[in-house]
């Protein structure tokens, strides 16, 4: 119905009579304390008639208190104090110190009378510390071998791997860990190998999955030394008794065979080689380790081709890691030290070589085999350095520090990069010292050590 005054009949007066919903309250961080109207004052002598009864009223803000007495004007004002629920609702803020000046000065007051406050603003300023961090978040290089010699100490290993071959598999670990964190896409990162033949450097150009492949191949010479099936072609399993035995060759022969360009599915086979390798050595027994591993123009022991193939690991690794900005750390110190000494014992025989070929200066004190003679002393600074005597003249004799003729010294990851062909040998040596002529052959020979 509708009244003369056209609103309807009735309605008027039940929307006039009914509460008012209030609208949605601030959240307590966003509380004016300033701006909170306080109550009048209380009057010093109340009146003494009886008051009528009042309906109820909206009770005061949580965070009003009494206002001090405004009949004294010299008194200051006094802040109010926020109320305990508004308080911890600021913890967090405070913690993370993002609170005002006065709110800081109310948590803090309110932290020394409720120990339940206490407890959660120490809580909390716990977990901002652990959000404040310097350190990297890139897993340390050792955390693998501490875990490892942590787990061993407890339960040592029935079957224990090898240590002449615990360098092995703490590079191919340490590859894999590379290779599982890079995408489909940086497999086929373009990578340039580097090495020297004769007095050139020498190149060859392929992808992250080409490495790999290569890795995989030239670790068979182990697998087929130890008469076991290892990857050969588009990942058929073979003993490999018509592929060749030199590096190089087995390399070109493998990438040629491919039907496609290597991807990461080369990655599995390889990582299942490696594994297998490890394995089979260390059930084997302590006589493998003198068993011949043939590279086609000379041979090694199992123990030094281990080796061998944890250097080109940790070499071939850092190429992929420069390929796709990854970080690389270099070996641990006491395995750094093994590669350094191998490259130092294969030195002789790598100088007599390029004596034949007219590459190095002519001999100059023939001694018999075992004699000293003259020597160079190479000096490896850093970490896994040492001290290491060459004999310059035959590689059956011994290095002598009576015989010194000439010094050179080199930083241990420089004299790696030197060996495994990255760089060239009149930039290596960081010092040098007597003879010019055998410090040159000698820093060639190592250069000539590396290889596809």
């Amino acid at each position: 119905m509708t009244g003369d005054d056209g609103r309807e009949d009735g309605r008027d007066d039940e929307v006039r009579g009914a509460p008012r919903i209030p609208g949605p309250r601030a959240a307590a961080d966003d509380f004016d304390l300033s701006a909170v109207p306080l109550p009048p004052p209380v009057p010093a002598t109340p009146p003494e008639e009886p008051r009528p009864a009042s309906p109820p009223t909206t009770p005061e803000p949580e965070t009003a208190l009494a206002p001090p007495d405004r009949s004294d004007p010299s008194t200051p004002p006094v802040p109010p104090v926020p109320a305990h629920r508004v308080l911890r609702a600021l913890l967090g803020a405070w913690a993370l110190a993002a609170c005002s000046a006065e709110e800081t000065e109310a948590v803090e007051a309110h932290l020394t009378e409720c120990a339940a406050c206490a407890d959660e603003a120490l809580r909390l300023r716990d977990a901002v510390g652990l959000l404040h961090t310097d350190r990297s978040l890139d897993l340390d290089p050792t955390l693998r071998t501490r875990v490892i010699d942590s787990c061993l100490g407890r339960r040592p290993a029935d079957i224990p791997v090898p240590d002449w071959a615990s360098p092995y598999d703490a590079e191919t670990a340490r590859l894999d860990a590379l290779l599982r964190d890079i995408g489909n896409a940086e497999w086929h990162a373009p990578v340039r190998l580097k090495w020297f033949e004769g007095e050139q450097e020498a190149g060859r150009k392929t992808t992250v999955a080409g490495v790999i492949g290569h890795l995989m191949t030239v670790d068979g010479l182990i697998g087929a030394a130890l008469d076991l099936e290892v990857p050969l072609g588009d990942g058929v399993l073979g003993r490999g008794a018509d592929w060749p035995l030199s590096p190089a060759a087995r390399t070109e022969k493998y990438w040629s065979a491919a039907r496609r360009p290597p991807t990461r599915a080369v990655h599995e086979p390889w990582r299942a080689q490696s594994h297998t390798l490890i394995r089979t050595v260390s059930f084997a027994g302590r006589g493998v380790c003198e068993l011949s591993v043939s590279y086609g123009d000379f041979a090694l022991p199992m123990h030094d081709a281990l080796l061998d193939r944890a250097f080109e690991c940790w070499v071939h690794g850092g190429d992929i890691a420069e390929a796709v900005d990854y970080p690389y750390e270099a070996p641990s110190a006491a395995h750094l030290n093994r590669m350094i000494d191998l490259a130092a014992r294969l030195l002789p025989a790598a100088l007599a070589e390029r004596r034949r070929s007219g590459l190095a200066g002519p001999a100059r004190q023939l001694v018999t085999a075992g004699s000293p003679g003259r020597s160079l002393h190479l000096e490896v600074e850093g970490s896994g350095g040492g001290d290491w005597y060459i004999p310059l003249d035959s590689p059956a004799a011994l290095g002598s520090p009576a015989h010194t003729v000439a010094q050179v010294a080199l930083d241990g990851v420089e004299f790696c990069q030197l060996v495994a062909g990255h760089v060239p040998p009149v930039e290596a040596a960081a010092g040098q010292e007597g003879d010019r002529e055998a410090i040159r052959d000698v820093l060639c020979a190592a250069a000539s050590l590396s290889r596809l």
